[in-house]
Parts: structure tokens; sequence; C-alpha cells
């Protein structure tokens, strides 16, 4: 490692130089980039409700769909604004009251109820369907456009709209997120740090890694809003620690009295040789992100995974470069650190190690009632602001229409017409459900379907399957929606097998079934694939357990404090914090017991092995947690997306709480378990150890 090292420092001009030019590439792979802001969309292909949603697009050209209400305007200016909308690009069809009456048919033998469909008060609803899919950029722009036409008159709900109105949020919200990350990051290194300078120094290498990894995106196609806006505050808390190991290892080398290139040559052979095992573990725990059904996680896992990787290729040549490059503005600006003495804590952990670990047992119980019982939810729209244009008009949807939600119902075209009245009737009365609108329900039971008008007919009929819209008086991802999904299945399962009922609300009911065995499988694999890295990188099977148990108590204790405050979490929260605050914060306890090992192999006793481990760790984990924290603290207070804010809150509690843990507990377990760890090395090289 030491002849890199040299390679690196004699060519770091030429690596600035690569650096810079790779930015460009960068670049234009982040414009390729689509961003995708429908969380759904990441649900399993196989599964029925994604199914029946191809169908739709394959049979009937639609895809997403939006209700329209508009109010104070009499029916002909309706009508009007009704022909406007479907001039929009990629409106496939508007369904309103005057696609039923045709000038042909005599008003008495509509049915009374159609006219309520579509009336309430001064207010008319009409559906307006999408020739692209939901989260289509399409599909957003005729939202959009549709807005425009109807001005304040016009409130459009559905699905399509929510991912409008988020897409525009989280674009503005983006730049902040960044920018916040970094002052905050800066502040915290140059507090603790001991020049102003290296702090830039380490943004800048970092952020040519952050825009490497961004760009690269562009072989993926696309990547979620959760994953755009994360990955760049992640990847700053997760790598900051390789860029504080090199410095650290490069101040010591340089006072031992090297040469600032040949100190530079030891630092980074130093650093690959530590940072490999701790950078091993964190891609790990991002890649278990992989293995989830629901494929939010593989977004997230592999920019994260290749995020890591690049900061760690960046932290071993970009970042020595620059510190070369620029020694003596940073020795102009040396001062010194506010880093507190931990000998008082040290000696503290040592003397009062019992009571320690008895403080780890008691605590545990609590800590893993609250993890096993934090509440979650899973409807979407909960986790924005409650002003936005479309909760607008999913609120006065439900206030003028008694509607929360909105299925749609395929079914063979060629079902008996009976036998459909039928199914409509029995649906219609299953609790909560207002009424189903459909070819056979708009008319009445003595009027032939083919009175109505042949536009209406094709947006209702296909060759082979017939349309049905069923909307509902309850809310996604309520208990009562899930039965009613539940009940309106078993009805049309009678009629014909190969119905499929679709829509946001069975969509999430999949959801919900999918990442429930997801977050139990993300775990196991997670806490699996680190433990074995760790046994393999410290050689040892007792260590990995220690290690394990020790930042899986940090996670019960952060997943806990939810269920003990009362807050409810978004469901991707629960499920990814799990791994990301043990691949991103293990690195602090593997640090520490890789300088508990080297004393004890070096002969000194247990209590003088565990005294200068904590205490030379303890400088560089507290300015990593630090930096962890400041990256996703204000991040999670700025945000108005939920998920964003839940999960940074979660991140930036996690890496104090692992930090104190593995301050206070850690040290205990080597106290206890030093002949366990001792005598369970894999060919560990220690010397001839005293009884103790």
């Amino acid at each position: 490692m030491l002849k890199l090292g040299e390679a690196i420092t004699r060519r770091r001009k030429l690596i600035l130089v690569i650096a810079v030019l790779l930015l460009i590439p960068s670049f234009f792979g982040m414009i390729a980039t689509r961003i995708n802001y429908d969380v759904l969309d990441y649900l399993p292909d196989d599964i029925q409700t994604i199914k029946g949603q191809d169908i739709l697009l394959d049979e009937f050209g639609k895809g997403g769909f939006s209700m329209v209400m508009v109010e104070g305007m009499d029916k002909k200016d309706v009508a009007a604004m009704k022909a406007d909308i479907e001039k929009v690009d990629h409106v496939d069809s508007v369904i309103w009251y005057d696609s039923i009456v045709d000038v042909s048919v005599p008003y008495d033998v509509i049915p009374d109820s159609v006219y309520e469909e579509f009336n309430s008060g001064d207010t008319t609803l009409m559906a307006v369907f999408f020739d692209s899919s939901t989260s289509a950029d399409e599909s957003l722009s005729a939202v959009s456009e549709i807005r425009k036409i109807g001005g304040q008159h016009c409130f459009v709900s559905g699905m399509t709209a929510f991912v409008e109105d988020l897409k525009e949020l989280a674009e503005a919200e983006e730049p902040i997120y960044v920018m916040m990350a970094v002052v905050l990051a800066c502040i915290v290194l140059g507090l603790f740090m001991d020049s102003w300078l290296i702090p830039v120094i380490f943004i800048v290498g970092i952020g040519m890694a952050i825009l490497y990894n961004l760009g690269s995106n562009a072989f993926m196609g696309e990547i979620s809003y959760i994953t755009k806006a994360l990955s760049a505050v992640l990847q700053l808390g997760v790598t900051m620690d390789y860029s504080i190991f090199l410095w650290h290892s490069y101040e010591e080398k340089r006072a031992n009295g090297l040469e600032k290139q040949e100190a530079m040559s030891h630092a980074i052979a130093s650093t690959v040789t530590s940072v490999v095992g701790s950078s091993i573990t964190t891609i790990a725990g991002f890649l278990a992100l992989c293995f989830m059904t629901f494929t939010l996680g593989k977004d997230l896992g592999i920019v994260m995974a290749k995020g890591v990787l690049l900061g760690v290729i960046g932290c071993i040549t970009i970042l020595p470069s620059l510190i070369l490059t620029f020694e003596k503005a940073i020795e102009k600006t040396r001062h010194r650190g506010l880093m507190p003495k931990f000998r008082k804590i040290t000696n503290f952990t040592i003397k009062r190690y019992k009571l320690l670990l008895v403080l780890f047992v008691v605590l545990m119980i609590p800590a893993f009632i609250g993890y096993s019982k934090t509440d979650v939810y899973y409807n979407l729209d909960r986790s924005v602001p409650q002003d936005l244009p479309f909760k607008v008009a999913n609120n006065k949807l439900g206030e003028e229409f008694d509607m929360n939600t909105t299925h749609m119902l395929l079914v063979d075209s060629q079902m008996d017409t009976k036998d459909v009245r039928k199914m409509v009737s029995e649906i219609n009365e299953v609790d909560g459900v207002k009424y189903t609108l459909g070819m056979t329900s708009l008319l009445g039971p003595t009027v032939p379907e083919d009175i109505l008008p042949d536009s209406l007919d094709g947006t209702l009929k296909s060759e082979n399957y017939q349309l049905m819209i069923v909307n509902s008086e309850y809310m996604v991802a309520s208990d009562e929606v899930n039965a009613q999904i539940d009940r309106i299945n078993e009805i049309i399962s009678k009629y014909d097998d190969g119905s499929m009922l679709i829509g946001e609300a069975p969509c999430t009911k999949d959801l919900i079934d999918i990442t429930d065995k997801d977050f139990k499988t993300v775990s196991f694999i997670s806490i699996i694939a680190v433990f074995v890295i760790i046994m393999l990188v410290l050689r040892s099977l007792s260590l990995p357990v220690i290690l394990v148990a020790v930042i899986e108590f940090a996670i019960f204790i952060n997943m806990g404090i939810p269920y003990y405050t009362g807050t409810v979490l978004p469901f991707i929260a629960s499920i990814c914090i799990s791994t990301i605050q043990l691949g991103a914060t293990v690195d602090y306890a593997i640090l520490m017991t890789t300088r508990y090992k080297l004393e004890r192999g070096n002969g000194l006793d247990k209590v003088e092995a565990v005294r200068i481990a904590h205490s030379t760790s303890m400088p560089s984990i507290l300015v990593s947690a630090l930096c962890f924290f400041a990256a996703t603290f204000g991040v999670g207070l700025y945000s108005d997306i939920d998920i964003i804010s839940s999960l940074c809150n979660l991140m930036a509690r996690g890496a104090i709480i692992s930090m104190l843990v593995v301050m206070l507990i850690l040290p205990a377990m080597y106290m206890v378990f030093d002949k366990i760890i001792c005598r369970r090395e894999i060919k560990c090289g220690f010397k001839k150890l005293e009884n103790e």
C-alpha cells in the first residue's frame, strides 16, 4: 500500500486535473438521470395491481387519472372547459355529465343518481384520464396545464396531482438540503479540527465524489426523489470518517518528523488498510436494501453503496492531492481546536464498567419493546404539507362528494349484462362504497348500452375488458379501505376470475403487505452481512457478536423513541434506518476495537488496552458522529417532506446515540468479555497473555 501512496503523492497534480475533468461527464450524467417522484412505482411488476395498470394502459390507452372539480361555473362554461381539457397533450379522455347525456337521449331515462354523482351544489366533478402512467412526465405536465386552464375555479386531485406537487416541492428544497449539510458540517469541522481551511478541503474532496456518484446514476436511467434528496447528505456524513482518518494519520506522521510527501504516502497506506474494513461494512449495509421486494430499497442501496466506494477512492486520491497542494494555506489557518479531553470519561467507563453493562441490559428491554411497536403510516399524502394544491383538492372532494379515494375495476368485456348489474349492486352495498360508475350503471336496466355516445363506449370498454370506477368514502391506507378492497375482490372473483381492482388504495395495500416482509428480510441480511465482514476483518468470532449487539442496541433506542413519544413514522423510514444506522455507525465500533486488539496484541493488559483504545479513538468518533449529525439534522428540521425529514432526524439522532453507546457500552464489553475475545481469535497473532 505504501507504493500506492507514493504513486498518488507523485502524481497529485495529474490526479487533480483528472478529478476536475471528470466533473464534466458527471454534470451531463446528472441531467440525463430522470427523477421518479412516485413511490408506488417501485412495487414489483408481477403483482396484480401493477399488471392491472399495464392492462389499463395497453387496452384503454389510460395510465394516470385525476378527479377534477370545478366550482362556481355554469354548465356551459364547464362544458367549454372540458373541451379545452380534452385538447391538452396526453389527456386521453374526460368523463363528465355531458359525456352521458347525448342529445338523442331523453333526460327521464337517465338515473337520478348519475346527476348527483357529478354535481354537488355549485361544484361539478369530472374524471380526467391520461394516456401515460401516473408519474410520467407527460401526465405531470398535463396536470399543470389543466390547472392553468381552470384557474382558481379548478381543483385537481389524485395521485398524479400529488406527484406533480411533490416534484415542485422537492426541487425547491433539494439545493437547500445540500447547502445546509455543507455549512453545518463545515462548522463542526472548523470547531473541532485544528485548521479553518481543512473543512473546506474535506468538503471539496467529498463534494467531487458526490457529483461523480450523482452523475454515474445515469446508467440506472432514473432514481427516486428520496434517493436523490438523501444520497448527497448521506454520502457526506458517512464518508467524512475516511477524510478525518487520513488527516489525523498525516498529522501523526508529520509529528514523527517525516517530510510532507513521505508522511502523506504513509498516511494513504494506513488509511487504505484501516478504511477497507469499515467501508465494506457500510457498503454491505446499503446493499442489503437491494434485497427488498419493494425496489425503492434497491434504488437507494445501489446509489449509496456506489457513493461510499467513490468516497473511499476520492479519500485516497483527491483529498491527499488537495492537502499537499494547499498545505501552506492550511498551515496559515491553524488554530486550537475545541476537542475535549476524554481522560475523565475513559476512567469512568473503566471504573464503572459493571454498572454500564447492567444499564445496557436494563435499557435493552424497553428499547426493544419501543423498536418493535413503533407505529408507521403508508398514506403518502400525509408526508407533505396540507396546503399543497392536490391536498386542498382531496379535502374538497371528501367534503363535497364524500369521496376520499377511487378504485378502478377491470372485468371481462363479454360478461353478461345481468351479471354485471348484480356484481355492481353487490359492490355498491360494500361498506364505504359511494357508487360504481360503468357502462351498465349509467343507464337504467331497460335502456340498451348502444344508446350511449360512441366516445363513452370507447372510454369504458375495450376488446377484452370493461372499465368501472369505484368511488370510496374511506382514506387510502386505512384499515377500513383495506377491508373494503378485500370484500370487493371477493365479489368480483365470483363473477370473473380474471378481474382486477387497481388504483392508489389497492397499490398501497400491496405496499403494506410487501414492506412488512421487507423490513424483516433487510434487517436480517444486513446483520448477517455486517457480522461476517467484521469476523473476517477483525479475524474474531466473538467481536462481531459484541459489535453488532452494541450497534443494534443503539438502533433499538433510536427506533424505540418514536413509540414512547407517540410519533408515527413514514413506512420507508422504519425499513431503511436500521440498515443505514448499522452500516454507517458500526465504523465507530470497528475503529475502537481495532485499536483495542492492537494494544492487547502488543501485550498490554486489558485495562491499559481499553484505556488507550478509548482515549485515542474518541476524538475521531466524536468528530465523525457530529459531522453525520450536522449533515442530517438541519435537513430534518427544514424539509416539509416528512419522508425526508423523518429519515434525516432518525439518522441524526442515530449518529449521536451510536456514538454514546460506543463511548460507554463498548469499553464495558471489552472489560467483561476480554478473556473470551482473546481466546476466540482466528490467527490473531496475540502474544501470550497473562491470566487476569
